[in-house]
């Protein structure tokens, strides 16, 4: 009978707006959850066959709810290193704890990428979501392994101590002056021995594989015109097992316009009287370039008085952690204070073939489905997944003004349904009056 199937065509009008009007509503509720994707919502019809000729049976509508998860909002701009945003595909992979992923905490993946430092220094997002990433050796160096969940690990960023770094090499940039007298006689090491003044001195620190600080000075003796004698010797001599400390030396030459033409390359061994100090490869030696090399020294001789213009060493004590900073290629590097810097972490990013098909789960984030298809674990930047943006966040893609608009056409579209109910109400009475 048409007017029975014209008051379900109504009812399934009702259901299919009550729908609507809930998908809209958590659109509206999600405008500033980070991250957020866009509820939408199409409508299908529903066809019935006809029972007779001339007999037309309704079959009404039904609602669809998508969530456009491949949408993406646009960035705002924070202060914390660690607020991430990926711009283009892909998404987070994390874990709803933080001992990473298992058998009973399966992989999620978010967009919503607010991620801070809990008590424990992992980084975890306003979800309660732990971020998911290979962590880096003792080196720095990051093994990435895109076909095993399982080598993921929740990122932490407390308690990361950098190494000390014994020096290896140091740079004098120095002028000398050709108006010294010059000194004859001089025989090697006769400095260091302490029976020969230098023309003039300069002092190094150079670091041990323990972080420890040992001084070196550089004595200059000017032997010819334009020829000087360099020793280098440490400070208390005795702090290496050499005779009277002396550790290196070699003779500058400079040409009639007081550049230096041979002798700027030295190498000083620091046997050092504590042998622990000493590297298991045999005594730390320290390349000492003072012009004429690839490096950055650079001595010169004119009228000028010898002054030191800079210096500078590699190496250094071990430093504690002083900031985190994130890349485009989702590298996490920490910053220490001595100066150093090392990679400790690669954030993970998942890529799927339709992401649309994505089932969503509390805390905006998702879990695969055969729809999604599986996921493909890739490094930010690389083959199609995109680059990880620091100190910006994803904001929600809903848009206010359309969501009020749907509001109003999904409140008539439902109150117009109820008129359909109302209208076959009263037709049915009119055939029951027919009788009476």
């Amino acid at each position: 009978m048409s007017i029975n199937s014209a008051m379900l065509s109504g009812v399934s009008a009702l259901i299919a707006n009550s729908a609507a009007l809930g998908a809209i509503s958590d659109n509206i509720s999600n405008v500033n959850t980070v991250g957020y994707k866009e509820n939408d919502t199409q409508f299908e019809d529903l066809v019935t066959s006809k029972a007779a000729q001339g007999n037309y049976n309704s079959g009404g509508v039904q609602a669809n709810v998508t969530q456009l998860v491949s949408q993406q909002g646009q960035f705002t701009q924070t202060q914390s290193p660690t607020d991430l945003a990926i711009n283009g595909s892909g998404f987070f992979v994390v874990s709803s704890t933080a001992a990473g992923l298992s058998a009973t905490s399966g992989p999620e993946y978010t967009r919503a990428g607010s991620f801070t430092k809990d008590s424990a220094g992992d980084l975890v997002n306003s979800a309660g979501l732990y971020l998911q990433g290979w962590m880096a050796d003792s080196n720095g160096v990051v093994s990435t392994d895109p076909s095993d969940l399982t080598k993921l690990s929740t990122i932490n960023v407390s308690d990361i101590a950098n190494q000390p770094n014994a020096t290896t090499s140091a740079s004098v940039n120095a002028n000398l002056d050709s108006d010294a007298t010059a000194t004859t006689g001089y025989v090697a090491g006769d400095m260091a021995a302490g029976t020969t003044t230098p023309t003039f001195t300069n002092q190094l620190v150079v670091y041990d594989g323990q972080g420890g600080q040992h001084t070196v000075q550089l004595d200059y003796l000017k032997t010819g015109s334009n020829t000087w004698a360099v020793e280098a010797v440490a400070v208390p001599a005795s702090d290496v097992s050499a005779t009277n400390g002396l550790v290196g030396q070699t003779t500058l030459t400079f040409d009639s316009n007081g550049q230096l033409t041979s002798g700027g390359q030295a190498t000083l061994t620091m046997a050092y009287s504590d042998t622990g100090l000493n590297p298991t490869s045999g005594d730390q030696t320290v390349a000492l370039d003072l012009g004429g090399g690839t490096g950055s020294g650079s001595m010169t001789q004119t009228a000028l008085a010898s002054a030191v213009n800079s210096s500078s060493i590699d190496g250094g004590p071990p430093g504690t952690l002083s900031g985190v900073t994130v890349g485009s290629d989702g590298k996490v590097t920490a910053s220490f204070s001595n100066g150093a810097t090392r990679t400790i972490a690669q954030v993970a990013v998942a890529t799927f073939t339709n992401p649309d098909g994505l089932a969503a789960t509390s805390g905006n984030a998702y879990t695969a489905t055969a729809q999604s298809g599986t996921y493909t674990l890739k490094t930010a930047g690389d083959a199609g997944a995109g680059a990880v943006e620091s100190s910006q966040l994803e904001a929600s893609t809903v848009d206010l003004s359309t969501e009020f608009t749907n509001l109003i056409i999904t409140q008539r579209a439902y109150s117009a349904a109820s008129k359909i109910i109302t209208t076959a109400d009263q037709m049915l009475q009119e055939l029951i009056q027919v009788k009476q």
